[in-house]
Formats: structure tokens, sequence, C-alpha cells
């Protein structure tokens, strides 16, 4: 799946002049949130939306001075309750948007950017930091660092040394935000691509499927009968895997730290097995499909074998958010909903 990494760094192999804008902070019903950002380039065109309509069309006009003057600067922006009726939204806000000249011909900010595209290829988290020094108007590549779990990419610095650890403490429920003190940071999260694993290939889970790819998600299928799990059936899946058996789940198939797991299979015997598995993977989301009364027999019998109860509240059963689904479609609604409110927590 392309990003807008993989963009800037295509731009800046093609010496193109570019122009970032990021969302940074943001009040009222300001049509994205922090973090959001966009690419812009000389001719004009660009990668990545702020938000569209009148935002991003001043910005567009604000992109041709920062090329000029290589700076980058801060602009702050005030939608008036007339400007958000005209987009659509019921009351105005405040945004203030950071624009940064990516130059080309730095050195380091070709590195850092190259680093990202290698790390995010790679399906490592990391987190994009920025010095917003007061000294100077332009953000250059030697202020930019890559913090990851276990490693800081970028020109040696004391200050954001001290900083990345502090990141580490709670690295996964970093969010974006400026740090302010003697010089501002952009902290930017970068989590790799969401991995949805659908074990089970029946009708549910080719509407799940469909959904999940439209709205970003990484998605794997996975059952155990070849005449199911085809690429036929799931055009827009990423990978298809026929296992041997559900009970070799995790031999077969790699599960990384932070997945999304949905169980989907075609019997509450299985649905058990596989939640056995899941339970022993560092998924961010488990989700399984059933009624109370099954929840209740699967999850007695889980504690029996030795399961933990704090483990067993973390799965999402029944899954799905409450709409009264009754068709495929509709529970495909509710379940890529779920999903996307615990990618969003």
């Amino acid at each position: 799946m392309r990003t807008l990494i993989d963009t800037i760094v295509d731009g800046l192999n093609n010496q193109d002049e570019l122009v970032t804008a990021t969302i940074v902070e943001k009040s009222g019903s300001a049509p994205r949130e922090a973090g959001t950002k966009m690419l812009i380039r000389k001719d004009g065109t660009i990668d990545g939306t702020i938000g569209g309509g009148l935002l991003e069309a001043m910005i567009m006009r604000l992109a041709p001075e920062v090329l000029h003057t290589k700076e980058c600067r801060f602009q702050d922006f005030e939608l008036s309750n007339t400007d958000a009726a005209a987009e659509g939204m019921v009351c105005g806000g405040e945004v203030r948007i950071l624009l940064e000249y990516l130059d080309a011909l730095d050195i380091h900010q070709l590195d850092i950017h190259h680093k990202a595209k290698e790390l995010t290829s790679e399906g490592v988290d990391f987190v994009m930091i920025t010095k917003i020094s007061l000294k100077s108007t332009r953000t250059l590549g030697k202020n930019k660092w890559i913090c990851t779990e276990t490693a800081l990419y970028g020109v040696e610095d004391k200050e954001v040394e001290a900083l990345a650890q502090k990141l580490r403490e709670n690295f996964n429920r970093t969010k974006f935000h400026l740090l302010c003190g003697k010089n501002d940071y952009m902290i930017e999260p970068c989590y790799a691509t969401q991995k949805l694993y659908i074990v089970g290939a029946g009708h549910v889970s080719q509407q799940i499927a469909m959904l999940s790819k439209s709205v970003g998600f990484y998605t794997v299928v996975i059952d155990d009968r070849e005449e199911f799990a085809s690429k036929e059936r799931f055009p827009s899946a990423e990978e298809v895997h026929v296992i041997s058996s559900y009970g070799v789940l995790r031999q077969e198939v790699n599960i990384p730290k932070n997945s999304y797991i949905v169980i989907v299979s075609r019997s509450h015997a299985f649905d058990q097995i596989v939640l056995q598995q899941a339970l022993h993977t560092h998924a961010k989301y488990i989700g399984m499909i059933g009624s109370k009364t099954k929840k209740a027999h699967i999850y007695g019998e889980l504690l029996a074998e030795g399961f933990a109860q704090k483990d067993l509240e973390e799965v999402h059963c029944p899954i799905g958010v409450s709409i009264n689904a009754q068709t495929p479609e509709e529970i495909a609604i509710s379940i890529v909903a779920e999903l996307i409110k615990a990618k969003r927590s």
C-alpha cells in the first residue's frame, strides 16, 4: 500500500520542490485531526488532504510563497460559522498549520525520509521528531529524527536522545502533538500498516474484506478450505492463506504485534481454537462473532484451561457495534466500524 512517505521520497529523489502542510492544532469542527498532512508540489499538484474545501484552497495559495522563501511557517486559520456552513459543518473552528519546505539537496532530509520509507516497508513503528528552532525559519534535515522502540536515527543531539527515551515509556500510545519548550518539537507517530487477519472465509468475511480494504487495512484472509480461501472469492485481500488446520494457525501464519484479528470461522469449536491462539499474540484487537451464550461457553472453557479473565475481557464478543445487523453486508459494516474505532483509540 503506497504511503505519503513513498511520495515524498520519490519527489526528493527527482529533486522536486516540495511543501508539506500539517495540521498541528485544531479546535471546533475543523475537518481533520491534528497530524493530518498533505504534500504540495511546485506545479500545484498534491497528495493527501487536510480536509479539502476552503482550508485546502488557502493552503494552496500560501505554498508558492513557502517554495520561494524556502522557510517553514505556522499559519493560523479561523473558519467562521458561515465558512463552516459552506463546507457542510455545523460550526466553525480554528486550525494551526505548519508549512515546511523540503529541500531535495539537503542530504539529511533525504536520509531521514529514506529511513522512514525503509521502516514503513518493513512494518516497523516509529515516531518522527522535528525540531522547530526559534533561531531558524528553516526545517533542515538535521532537525529531523526517527525514533523506534530500539533506535534513534539522525544527527547526535542529547536533548532529542532524552526525548526519545521518554517516548519509549509508552511508545505504542504516542499521539501526535507539539512539545513546546526551549525548542519546539513536532511529534508524529508513524505506525506500520494496520494488518487485519480475517479467520474464516465465508460470506460475512467476503463483505468484511471489501470494506476493510476501502478504509485502509492490509487485509489477510485465512481458512482451512482451499475452495473458500481463494483470490477469486477475495479479490480485494492482499493475502489469502489456506492452512492445514486451525490448530496450527500461529505456526503457519505469522501475526505481528498490534494486528487486528476477526474470528468468523464456520463453527463454535473452530472459533474457540482460533481464539486460544489469538490470545497468545500481541494483537491490538481481537473480535469474535457469536451470541452471549456462545461467549459464556467458550470463555468458560478457556478459563478452565488457565487463561486469565483480564485477557478475555479484552476480546470483543459479540463482535461489532450494535446496529441490529442482520445481513452479511450489515454485519460487516458493524464489524469494520468497530475496527475503525479501535484504530482511532
